[in-house]
């Protein structure tokens, strides 16, 4: 089996890849084509089908296992599959696991470094609401994807984030005193957990009707009102960590209920934006060669950014 990483321009492919998403579109002639993103544990790749042919957009719809027939091509800097055939494939007979792309740390290892900084805080307030909250959503918070698509998609991606981000908050906490470690290291792990709830897990991940209608920001900042009144825990710091949570997207055009208005808080958008632009910024150069720019960002403004040699 080649994996998606190792493709090379004019490679032929004969490999079972999952769909993830399709859609339909029509050339300058009026012909359809179809567009397929497929993927494998490391990684995915967009495919064309040019000649469509009758029942075939019946058959490959996202969540299904397609054994692709084709060649790799350069387009515009990045790799694509032109597709010269199809074969449903039965997921019984598959390893979930080959297709379904992963934190680049060990899931025994992140939950090590998790107990670890649950561990060190020691405000009663902040650490009674954070157990309570990771007790309730612990099986799907180190499994789940941080998104849908643009960062940390992968399984675990939610976990490998937020403890990504503690560890640059450290940093911070000790170039920029005074900063209150168990506030913001507690906001930290709880800021993304209602995505337990905004999304559906880890393998072909879309938004639940919560998740639509209500929002992971909505969702935690009441989770954390319903721990905090449970244990009787209501003071300050309940209120300080609701307001991190709905002001952690920065200003309320991006989703935030309102925007930051602590040191904490600020330094909790401003930590959350940078990893997860990185992040972004990282997936895109992956699929380029040396010497070439990615294709155009829309979250930074429609820019490309180049990959030196």
């Amino acid at each position: 089996m080649i994996w998606i990483k190792d493709y090379q321009d004019g490679n032929r492919i004969g490999e079972t890849l999952l769909v993830t998403s399709v859609s339909k579109g029509t050339t300058t002639t009026n012909a359809s084509f179809l567009t397929i993103t497929l993927q494998d544990k490391t990684g995915s790749i967009e495919g064309k089908i040019w000649d469509v042919k009758p029942g075939i957009e019946q058959l490959i719809q996202p969540g299904v296992f397609l054994q692709v027939q084709g060649e790799v091509i350069l387009y515009r800097t990045s790799l694509q599959i032109k597709i010269d055939q199809v074969k449903l494939m039965n997921a019984a007979s598959l390893d979930i696991s080959d297709f379904t792309m992963v934190a680049p740390i060990a899931l025994e290892e992140m939950e090590q470094q998790l107990k670890k900084i649950v561990d060190s805080i020691e405000n009663i307030e902040c650490s009674t609401i954070l157990k309570a909250c990771l007790e309730e959503t612990y099986k799907d918070f180190i499994i789940f994807p941080a998104a849908v698509r643009n960062h940390h998609a992968y399984t675990s991606g939610l976990l490998y984030h937020s403890l990504s981000m503690v560890k640059i908050a450290d940093f911070f906490i000790q170039q920029y005193p005074p900063i209150d470690r168990d506030l913001l290291i507690s906001a930290i792990l709880l800021h993304d957990m209602g995505k337990t709830k905004e999304l559906s897990g880890p393998v072909i991940t879309k938004y639940t009707l919560e998740g639509k209608l209500l929002g992971h920001i909505h969702i935690m900042a009441s989770m954390i009102m319903d721990k905090a009144k449970t244990f009787n825990v209501y003071g300050e710091k309940a209120i300080l960590l609701q307001h991190l949570i709905l002001s952690h997207h920065g200003k309320p055009e991006f989703g935030s209920a309102i925007t930051p208005m602590t040191k904490e808080a600020l330094l909790l958008h401003m930590i959350d934006d940078f990893d997860a632009k990185m992040t972004m910024i990282d997936k895109a150069l992956e699929v380029v060669e040396p010497g070439s720019f990615t294709q155009r960002l829309f979250t930074f403004d429609d820019r490309s950014f180049y990959k030196p040699n």
